[in-house]
Order: C-alpha cells, then sequence, then structure tokens
C-alpha cells in the first residue's frame, strides 16, 4: 500500500502523500479566520440548513422568496456538511478546501497516466500553489465544485482513451459528461468551455473506430444534457407559486437565466452584465480591458499567469515533438499528442473566452485555467527532459524556465507585498538553471541536476510565495484579491472585497481604505460607531452580534436583536440579497429580498408584498442597505422594490434603529 502501483519506484506513493497532505494543510490552516467569506453564498447555505425546499433550490432565504443567482450544486455540498456538523465557518468552507485536494489528486492521476508520476506530482503541485485556487478553495464561491468536476472529467476521459473495451470507454465517457452537466448546475456556461479539447482528444485519440467513437460522443453528449436537465426540468415545471423567485433572471426561469445573464450576457455584455474592460475602479472589479494581455495584467496576472508562459512554449514543444519528432505517421493513440489536445484545448479555449468577454468576468474566474496551465507545464517539461541529449529539447527547457523566472520577476516587482524581494532569489535561480540546462542537461551529470533543480525551484518560487501569502490573509466579500494587499472594490453590499493585512480588521475591500460610514455614523480604526451602538466588522461583528455575520459584513446589535425577537417567516424585509444576506448571518433569520443582487429583479411584486404584509408574514421593512452601506432599494425608480419602497414608506411609520429608517409592517 505504501509503495503503490507494481513497477512503481519507492518515492512514488510517499510523495504523492506528501503532495495531498501539503495541500490540505495549506488549504485547511486557519480556515476559520475568513469568517463566513462571502456572505450571499454563506446566507443561502444557512438558509438550505433551516429548509429542505431552500436547499434544493439554493434560496437566499429559508422563507424561500429568491435563489442566488447561480445554480445550487455548490450550495447542495456545502448546505449539506452544514446539516450534519452545525451551521459554521468551518462546515461552510471545508467541503471547498476538500474539493481543492480532490482536484489536485485527480489532476496528478490524469497527467501521470500518459506522462509518468514525476509529471503527475508537478502538475499536482502547480495547481496547489497557484494563487487563484488557493484563494478559491479557501473560500464559498461556486469554483471550487467547479474545478474538481472539471478535471475529474478529464480524468474520466483520459481513462475512457485509455480503456480496452468499447463498454469501459463508453461508460467512462459517459461518466465525463455527466460530470460537465453537474458543472452546469455548479456555474452554469463556464463548465462548457473544456468541453471541446474534452470532445476532441477522444475524437482523435480514442481506442475505437471513428463512427463508434462519434456514436459515444454523442451518448456523452446526452449524458451531460440529462445530468444538467433534470434540475432544470424541475424548476421550470414547479408551479412558481410554490419554489422562490430564480434570482438574476427576469422571467423567474432558470433556462432564461443560463441563457441570459449567466450566458451571452457574460460574453457579450448586457442582460444585467457590466462592461469587461475600462480600468478604472471598474477595470480591476472587472478583469480589465478585454484582449490577449488581459491575463497578463493586473489582478489576473497575479492570480493565474505565473507558469503561463511556460504553458504555451510547452504547447508549442508538444505538438512539435508529437508530430516532428516521433515521426508523421505516429497513431492516432499517441499520448503526447493527446495530452496536448486535452490541457492545451482547455487552456486556449478557457483562455480566449476569458481574455475577449466582455459581460462581467472576476479575476478568480481564472482558477478554471490552472488545472490546464499546471498540465502543460509538467507534460512539456517531462517530455523535454527525456530528450534532453538532443540541442532543441535542451533548448526548449531553457526557454520554459527562462520565460517563468522573468514573468515572475516582472510580477514580483510590479507589486508592493512585503515578499516581493523573492524576485531576487527568483531570479538568481533562474540564471543557474538556464546556464545548467543549456550546458549540462545533455549529460547525466552534477550540472544537470543542478540545473533542473534550480529551473524547478525558480519556477514555482513565485507562485508559491502568492499562494502561501494568499493563505495566511483572511478574505472577504464577492471579489476577493491574492496576496495580502486589498485591490478589489466593494464591501458585502458593494460587490465585496478581501480583508487586509493578516491581524488587523477587514476594511471592505474600498480600494484598501476603510467601510464609507453609514448616514448618522463615524468610522475609526475599523469599528463603525454609531449614535448609541458601536457596530463592528467581520468576525467581531460575529462576536458582538452572538450570531454571525461573515467578513466584510457590518451589522448593527441593536438591529440584529429586533430580527432575532421577530417569529415570522421573515423577520424583514430589505432591497437587495447583500443586505439581506448581513442580516441572516447575523440574526439566524430570514430576511427577504425584494430586488435580488442589485436591486432590479422583479421578485416579490407590491401585490405579493401587500398580501404577505396583510398576513403577518413580514414583521420589518428595513430601508437603505443595512449590511453593505448601500443608499436606497435599487434597481431605479421602476423597479418593484421602488415601488415596495414607496408603499411601505406613504402606509407606514418610520423609526430609526442605529442610523436604519425601519418600518414596523405589523402596526
Amino acid at each position: 500500500m505504501w509503495r503503490g502501483r507494481a513497477g512503481d519506484p519507492a518515492w512514488v506513493r510517499p510523495a504523492l502523500l506528501a503532495l495531498l497532505l501539503g495541500t490540505a494543510v495549506l488549504y485547511l490552516w486557519d480556515l476559520a479566520a475568513s469568517g463566513y467569506a462571502n456572505d450571499y453564498y454563506a446566507a443561502a447555505v444557512q438558509a438550505g440548513t433551516q429548509s429542505w425546499r431552500a436547499w434544493l433550490f439554493g434560496s437566499l432565504d429559508s422563507g424561500n422568496a429568491i435563489t442566488v443567482d447561480k445554480p445550487p450544486a455548490a450550495l447542495w455540498v456545502m448546505g449539506l456538511s452544514a446539516r450534519i456538523f452545525g451551521f459554521s465557518s468551518w462546515s461552510l468552507l471545508v467541503p471547498q478546501a476538500l474539493e481543492g485536494v480532490a482536484a489536485v489528486g485527480l489532476l496528478y492521476g490524469a497527467v501521470r497516466r500518459w506522462a509518468g508520476p514525476a509529471a503527475g506530482l508537478l502538475a499536482g503541485a502547480a495547481l496547489a500553489l497557484t494563487p487563484a485556487a488557493v484563494l478559491m478553495f479557501r473560500f464559498d464561491n461556486p469554483d471550487a465544485l467547479l474545478v474538481l468536476v472539471l478535471v475529474a472529467s478529464a480524468y474520466a476521459v483520459v481513462r475512457a482513451v485509455d480503456a480496452v473495451a468499447v463498454t469501459a470507454s463508453t461508460w467512462w465517457l459517459a461518466f465525463a459528461g455527466a460530470l460537465i452537466g453537474f458543472g452546469f448546475l455548479t456555474k452554469m456556461g463556464q463548465a462548457l468551455l473544456v468541453v471541446p479539447a474534452l470532445g476532441l482528444v477522444y475524437l482523435v485519440a480514442g481506442p475505437t473506430r471513428l463512427h463508434t467513437r462519434l456514436l459515444q460522443l454523442l451518448g456523452a453528449a446526452a449524458a451531460m444534457v440529462v445530468s444538467a436537465g433534470w434540475f432544470i426540468a424541475l424548476v421550470e415545471l414547479w408551479p412558481a407559486a410554490d419554489r422562490p423567485y430564480i434570482g438574476g433572471s427576469t422571467t423567474n426561469s432558470l433556462l432564461e437565466l443560463a441563457l441570459g445573464y449567466n450566458g451571452i450576457g457574460r460574453l457579450l455584455g448586457g442582460s444585467g452584465n457590466g462592461g469587461g474592460g475600462g480600468g478604472g475602479a471598474a477595470g480591476s472589479s472587472f478583469g480589465g480591458a478585454t484582449g490577449l494581455t488581459r491575463l497578463f495584467s493586473s489582478e489576473m496576472g497575479l492570480e493565474i499567469s505565473w507558469l503561463l508562459p511556460a504553458a504555451l512554449i510547452a504547447l508549442v514543444a508538444g505538438l512539435w515533438l508529437s508530430s516532428r519528432g516521433r515521426g508523421r505517421r505516429a497513431p492516432h493513440t499517441d499520448r503526447l499528442r493527446a495530452a496536448m489536445l486535452l490541457w492545451g484545448g482547455w487552456t486556449l479555449v478557457t483562455g480566449l473566452v476569458f481574455s475577449y468577454m466582455s459581460g462581467t468576468i472576476h479575476p478568480y474566474y481564472t482558477v478554471a485555467l490552472a488545472p490546464g496551465i499546471a498540465a502543460l507545464v509538467a507534460v512539456g517539461a517531462r517530455e523535454l527532459w527525456v530528450r534532453r541529449a538532443s540541442v532543441a529539447p535542451r533548448a526548449g527547457l531553457a526557454l520554459m524556465t527562462a520565460a517563468t523566472a522573468g514573468w515572475s520577476f516582472a510580477l514580483l516587482a510590479g507589486s508592493s507585498e512585503p515578499f516581493a524581494w523573492v524576485r531576487w532569489v527568483v531570479a538568481a535561480l533562474g540564471i543557474v538553471a538556464v546556464a545548467g540546462l543549456l550546458l549540462g542537461a545533455g549529460r547525466l551529470c552534477r550540472a544537470a541536476m543542478v540545473g533542473v533543480t534550480a529551473a524547478v525551484i525558480s519556477g514555482i518560487a513565485g507562485t508559491a510565495a502568492y499562494g502561501v501569502a494568499t493563505a495566511s490573509t483572511t478574505h472577504a466579500g464577492s471579489i476577493p484579491s491574492v496576496g495580502t494587499m486589498s485591490r478589489a472594490i466593494g464591501g458585502a453590499g458593494m460587490g465585496g472585497g478581501p480583508g487586509g493585512r493578516p491581524g488587523t480588521p477587514p476594511d471592505g475591500g474600498f480600494g484598501g481604505g476603510q467601510r464609507p460610514a453609514m448616514p448618522g455614523s463615524t468610522t475609526t480604526s475599523g469599528t463603525m460607531t454609531n449614535t448609541g451602538t458601536t457596530t463592528t466588522t467581520g468576525a467581531d461583528a460575529t462576536q458582538a452580534a452572538g450570531m454571525g455575520g461573515g467578513m466584510g459584513s457590518a451589522t448593527s446589535t441593536e438591529l440584529t436583536a429586533l430580527l432575532t425577537r421577530t417569529d415570522s417567516t421573515w423577520s424583514a424585509a430589505v432591497g437587495t440579497s447583500q443586505s439581506a444576506a448581513s442580516l441572516e448571518l447575523a440574526s439566524g433569520t430570514a430576511v427577504m429580498s425584494l430586488g435580488g443582487w442589485s436591486g432590479s429583479d422583479p421578485a416579490v411584486t407590491l401585490a405579493q408584498f401587500q398580501a404577505d404584509v396583510a398576513s403577518g408574514q413580514i414583521h420589518y421593512y428595513i430601508a437603505g442597505g443595512q449590511g453593505g452601506g448601500m443608499g436606497g432599494p435599487g434597481g431605479g425608480t421602476d423597479s418593484t422594490a421602488s415601488q415596495i419602497a414607496t408603499w411601505v414608506a406613504a402606509n407606514f411609520t418610520a423609526t430609526t434603529v442605529d442610523g436604519q429608517t425601519v418600518y414596523d409592517l405589523t402596526t
């Protein structure tokens, strides 16, 4: 068992166990420091522990007024954990971290089947240390589960290509299709970006005849449709009056959400999506200007691009070796060519879409590129190394090393992180590595070993430094960033941001400064002091309220107590989901979001709201944006949320609770 597979060197199994253990430590260490991370998804998980219907549909609240604007697969996993172990930061985030460990293990398995255990270990380590991966596998966004199912689908396709029997390859392909379908229920269209690569590699390298391969791929596509379609059909056929409104849609339709806001709108803009370019504050939050340089710029560059130059070089070298180095008459099942098609297709399609999509894109989306990049670097480096007796492969290895070291130096030189001095270590090791590879790699000698060791360390040092720094820092909001310095904008109610340096209260992410004060309040050193009550943020707010309030949220102890004492279906109604999420986590009650994420969703009509008020199902209406500092109900003057705000103001008496305007709807 310790030795591993028959024929494996003695070091393989211990090295794999060390990789998985090290990944687990990196992802699990001090995990609860980020509190509930993204309040938006944390509130939905909490709701799922209070209502099975909320768990099934991914409702933001246990009263089932509205869902989050993503399908619920990731919430299912976190919700089951919270139901079993009790809702807490740990039960929320540990599944995400374990999904990261599983993804690293599966990537190792997929790469080693075609390139050997050393390449598998290198690919796994590169994925584990990618800053975007460290960020997402310690966070409660859907991207963690998405990456896991995508890597699992790639592993299934590798097994299908390797299968001897037609039945075995068919079942592995069907399993891959089902995994992609489940990925669609995790983050919709983004899961489909790897489908061209998966289909192409089996079409080219599959072990069966061409017409059989085509039929098998059609079967895999059918499995994908069934895996995703059952839930879409369930939502569409379920009576709308008996389920929550589909957040992010305009017609209360999950299919419309997939095709509109989370589909074409992401690619082309519109449908509720902001533009992807422009620079400035919006540009830094939504990925910067479109173009081939987007993945190398600003926050995206820090999250994913460390090994991207080396991966592109490896792709070119691998395709060249598979066509010319092995002869043009190599069999269609050639494993090097298959690996380049699989991981290269994954990287190119996903990277180009991310580079040119004009709708909403956040830098952390790039975590989906990490497995492809890691596998390309590992497979390409291995193939060049085994051919090191020739000049061209040695030059390719040296070029990969020089590109990685040079780009890592540039990224660190432009960083204000305290560990940016690592760039000089990277540069020195890069020079040693290039010299050793060019001069000594052709012979199995000490210079060769020094060169390859220096190459590995220089290649991994930059991304590892940022990855470890990311793991040591608290992160919150909906647009977290890597490293220890806050770059993203927005607090819990403005799109979110990361916490500050370790040991300091989170700043809400407003460009690294303090959270803007709410009306009638003053802000001092991370605490918000309202008239009569001191309100703290983040983990301190959790302790002060005694109920929750994840990192990055602002809660009022008096308002929290007011909501906690209610016994209606919804303790309160607010204009936006961000505001509702913060209040839900603080009070443990259901809070109705009238307008979804931006306040523009027609989730609750005025007539529905009036009926709920008349039946005593909503106790309070809170004006403005408690928990996020967003004034007004959102969505414009013609939105249903604005209509409700106008009606409430005209028919009920306003009171002030810690600077917030509150209406008691029961009087």
